[in-house]
C-alpha cells in the first residue's frame, strides 16, 4: 500500500527528513531564482526536442540519430564529450568553476517496439523491423522526456558553469530496454566500459516517467524501488502423434498446461508470502494443426524478485517441478533460465537527503513515497557501484488519459520536461553544494 507521505511545497519553507532540518538560507534562495530563470530560458528547446525525439524514435543499439542529436547539443554547450560508449551512449562532462565532487546523472534514449496509437501532434509514426517481424516504434516508456529533461540540466548547469561547485557527468544511456538478441548493451556494458571512472561519481542520479503521476508530483522509494528481472525459457518435448491416437504420443500441450499451472505454486506455496516476487508466463507456443499432438512446446516467461536467496529458490523450484511434470509423462525439458537486471536498490541514506531536496524543488507540486514495485530497471547496474537515488516523475497532464508505460497510448504532457529539469537541476546542486561545503565527509 502506498505510504501517505505528501509534502506540501512552500517558498522559504524548513523541511525536515532522514538526514535532519535542510533550511533555506538567502543564498539558497538566490540560486533556486537563478534555476528558475534558467529553467525559463531552456524549457522551449528541451521540449522541442523532446517533442522530435518523440516523433523519430529508435529501438536499443541502434539510437544513432537520438545520440547525434545529444553529441551536438552537449556540444554546443561546450561540454566535454564521449561517443560511442556501449555502442550509441554518449557521456558529457562539465567541469564547474569551483571545486568540488563529481556527480553522474543517467537518462535512457531507446525506444519500444510498439504501435502509438495516441492523439499526440508529434506522434510517431515510424516502422522498422525487429525479430523478423515489421513493427511500429514508440517511445512508449517515456524515454524521450528523460533525455530532453537531461538535456536541459545540461543548458542550465552550462549557464551556471562559473559557480558550479564541482563536476557533472552525464550519460545518456541506449539500450535500457534491453539489447537485441545476441548483443550487449545498456547499463551493464556501459559500466564495463568505465563509464563510472575518469572522472569517478560519487553518486548516480535518474527518474523515470510514471504516468499514473500527475505533471508537478515526484515519487521515491527509500531502499529496494525495482525488482530483478529474470527470463526464462522452456521447451517442452514429447513423441508427435495423431489428435485421434493420442495413446501413441506423448503430449507436450498437456505437460506444458500443467507446467504452466505448477508454476504459480512457486510463488503462492514454496516461497514466504511476505517476500515480494512474480511468475510470469507470457508465451505457450505449440502445435501447427487442429489434429496434430505436437513434438514441442515452447514457454517463456519472467520472474521478478528482491531478495537474492528467493531468486535462487525460484530457479530450483522451477527446474524440480518441469522434472517432475515431464517424468511423469515420459517427456523431457529444456530449461534456459537468463539472469538480467539486478534489482534497483536506492541507497538508504542518499535518499533521504535527496527526497528532501526534491521537496525544496521549485515548480514541484508535491513528493509521493511510493512502494516498490516489480517493474525492472537497469539502472541497477550504476547503483549497485555507486549510490544511487532513483526516483519518478509525474508526466499525465490533469484530465488527459493516458495508458501505461509499454502501451500504445502511454502519453506524457510536454511540461513534465520543464517539471523534470527543475527537479534534476535542484538535487544537483543541492549535492554539489552540500558535500563541497563539508569536504570531509
Amino acid at each position: 500500500m502506498q505510504r501517505n507521505v505528501i509534502w506540501a511545497l512552500k517558498a522559504m519553507s524548513v523541511m525536515a527528513f532522514g538526514l535532519g532540518l535542510h533550511v533555506l538560507t538567502g543564498n539558497a534562495a538566490a540560486q533556486q531564482d537563478s534555476v528558475a530563470a534558467l529553467v525559463e530560458k531552456h524549457r522551449a528547446e528541451a521540449i522541442r526536442k523532446r517533442e522530435h525525439i518523440h516523433q523519430n524514435p529508435e529501438l536499443g543499439n541502434r539510437e544513432f540519430k537520438t545520440a547525434e542529436l545529444v553529441a551536438e547539443h552537449l556540444t554546443a554547450l561546450g561540454i566535454e564529450i564521449q561517443t560511442g560508449v556501449a555502442h550509441t551512449g554518449v557521456v558529457g562532462v562539465l567541469k564547474g568553476g569551483r571545486p568540488g565532487p563529481v556527480v553522474a546523472i543517467r537518462a535512457d534514449m531507446d525506444a519500444l517496439p510498439v504501435t502509438e496509437e495516441t492523439v499526440l501532434p508529434f506522434k510517431s509514426t515510424v516502422r522498422t523491423t525487429y525479430l523478423g517481424k515489421e513493427v511500429g516504434v514508440m517511445h512508449a516508456c517515456g524515454h524521450d522526456v528523460h533525455t530532453a529533461v537531461q538535456l536541459g540540466v545540461a543548458s542550465v548547469l552550462a549557464d551556471m558553469k562559473a559557480d558550479l561547485p564541482g563536476t557533472v557527468k552525464f550519460i545518456f544511456q541506449p539500450a535500457e530496454e534491453g539489447p537485441p538478441p545476441g548483443e550487449e548493451g545498456g547499463a551493464d556494458l556501459m559500466v564495463r566500459e568505465k563509464v563510472l571512472e575518469d572522472p569517478a561519481p560519487e553518486a548516480i542520479f535518474g527518474l523515470h516517467a510514471l504516468p499514473s503521476l500527475e505533471v508537478g508530483t515526484v515519487g521515491f522509494t527509500i531502499g529496494p524501488a525495482m525488482a530483478a528481472v529474470d527470463h526464462f525459457y522452456i521447451k517442452v518435448r514429447g513423441k508427435q502423434a495423431h489428435g485421434a491416437r493420442p495413446e501413441e504420443g506423448i503430449d507436450p500441450i498437456v505437460m506444458a498446461s500443467e507446467i504452466v499451472l505448477a508454476l504459480q505454486t512457486i510463488r503462492s506455496r514454496t516461497l514466504s508470502p511476505l517476500e515480494p516476487s512474480v511468475v510470469t508466463v507470457g508465451i505457450f507456443r505449440g502445435g501447427e494443426r487442429f489434429n496434430i499432438i505436437p513434438r514441442e512446446v515452447h514457454l517463456e516467461g519472467t520472474v521478478r524478485t528482491y531478495n537474492p536467496d528467493v531468486r535462487d529458490r525460484v530457479e530450483i523450484r522451477m527446474k524440480t517441478i518441469l522434472e517432475g511434470i515431464t517424468g511423469a509423462y515420459g517427456g523431457s525439458f529444456e530449461l534456459n533460465y537468463d539472469r538480467g537486471t539486478p534489482s534497483v536498490i536506492n541507497n538508504p541514506e542518499l535518499s533521504r537527503e535527496m527526497a528532501g531536496y526534491l521537496a525544496g524543488a521549485p515548480g514541484v507540486d508535491q513528493v509521493l513515497e511510493l512502494p516498490p514495485t516489480m517493474g525492472g530497471e537497469d539502472f541497477a547496474y550504476f547503483s549497485n557501484v555507486i549510490p544511487g537515488f532513483f526516483y519518478r516523475l509525474g508526466v499525465t497532464r490533469p484530465g488527459q488519459p493516458s495508458g501505461g508505460l509499454h502501451t500504445p497510448t502511454m502519453t506524457a504532457d510536454s511540461e513534465s520536461v520543464t517539471v523534470g529539469m527543475r527537479a534534476m537541476t535542484h538535487l544537483v546542486l543541492e549535492f554539489l553544494n552540500a558535500r563541497a561545503l563539508q569536504p570531509n565527509q
